[in-house]
């Protein structure tokens, strides 16, 4: 039989987390326009599925977005599945596109590009396609990573519309990208920045990432004609961008169960050592599981004793250092589990990713996005 550890998507989980996000930003449209007694239109939602939707498979998230207004990405190649599988609807490549290649397939895929920096525009200058071009024209608002300086932005924006006025652009929009929407710092100086510096700008608006979409909803509230979109991402799979809550407390369900099963049992005298490097001694005797899963399948090598994990419906914990294929766990609270029992490393009926990923000393999408390509990955509808 093969080894018996196996990634579940949950099509449905998707499903439901988009609408919990879709019900957000809607009820802050519905009580910021009663506050200021004029209508404000809640955003569109880009559903983020860059990095193989953050390991859950592209076809995966295709359905379960089904109901997103468009899907947001990095590779061209997995826009490329996503119009495969039979979306029709916008598709934004976040990173925009890479060398003059590139404009064909953008065309020939209706795909939505943001555009980061000058070059990109000096190549869409050059470009005379079959098809008029959308772009987001990205502003580095104080992350410092992608996007025109604020003092370069409007004047690369005015270029953008007299590409449009030629022909060669289409809608042209604005976004920037948050740094600190997950922590106290918040969004304000940066969105003070974004609005200074946009302006009187034509052209709908996206600014809001996980965090800023479940804890600011309310500014990205369409306040004029031109629309405005949200840009979720780990909160549609079920992981918190927050430290301080958990993805439950806002309706969300994990998308992602990584399981498997004890494959052996030790008895371990007081004293014992467990793993390499003998990092746990037992200070009493304890029934060990031997599960199949290790740091080749995804699971952090650097999750350490405590660390989560449920074996037959039981919460207990990790032992020891995670080996490549293996990792050891304590039976106590599960006396009657034996080998073939089984073990739920995160997701549904097991810890959340973000606790693993806390124990780990990391964030739950780097385990959702690491999950190994040995792991067999099976998607259920319900």
């Amino acid at each position: 039989m093969p080894r018996p550890i196996t990634a579940t998507i949950s099509v449905d989980a998707l499903t439901h987390n988009l609408e919990v996000v879709r019900k957000h930003v809607q009820q802050a449209a519905i009580t910021a326009s009663a506050a200021q007694g004029r209508p404000l239109a809640a955003p569109s939602i880009w559903a983020v599925i860059k990095a193989n939707a953050y390991g859950h498979g592209i076809e995966q998230a295709v359905r379960g977005f089904w109901q997103a207004q468009g899907l947001a990405m990095l590779d061209l190649n997995e826009a490329v599945r996503c119009r495969e599988a039979g979306w029709g609807g916008p598709i934004m490549l976040l990173e925009g596109f890479f060398e003059p290649a590139d404009v064909e397939v953008l065309e020939r895929y209706h795909l939505t590009t943001s555009v980061h920096h000058a070059d990109q525009l000096a190549i869409l200058a050059e470009n005379r396609g079959s098809r008029r071009l959308d772009v987001f024209m990205k502003l580095n608002s104080g992350m410092n990573r992608l996007g025109f300086a604020p003092d370069a932005y409007r004047a690369a924006y005015q270029q953008a519309l007299r590409l449009r006025d030629d022909g060669i652009l289409n809608n042209v929009g604005k976004m920037t990208h948050f740094a600190n929407a997950d922590g106290p710092q918040g969004i304000a100086a940066q969105m003070e920045v974004f609005n200074r510096i946009t302006e009187g700008l034509p052209g709908p608006v996206s600014v809001s990432n996980s965090a800023a979409t479940l804890r600011y909803p309310d500014i990205s509230l369409a306040r004029d004609d031109h629309g405005a979109w949200v840009r979720p991402g780990v909160c549609l799979y079920g992981g918190s961008p927050f430290a301080d809550a958990d993805a439950a407390s806002f309706g969300l369900r994990p998308a992602m169960t990584l399981a498997s099963r004890l494959i052996a049992v030790q008895q371990v005298k007081a004293g014992d050592a467990i793993g390499y490097g003998s990092l746990f001694n037992a200070d009493r005797p304890l029934r060990v599981g031997v599960v199949a899963c290790g740091y080749a399948d995804g699971y952090p090598r650097h999750a350490g004793t405590g660390t989560p994990v449920t074996v037959a419906g039981v919460r207990t914990r990790l032992l020891g250092r995670v080996s490549m294929d293996m990792l050891a766990v304590d039976l106590t609270p599960v006396p009657m589990a034996g080998v073939g029992a089984p073990v739920v490393l995160w997701g549904e009926g097991g810890p959340t990713v973000d606790e693993v990923a806390q124990a780990a000393e990391t964030i739950g999408y780097e385990l959702m996005c690491a999950l190994a390509p040995r792991v067999p990955v099976h998607g259920r509808d319900v």
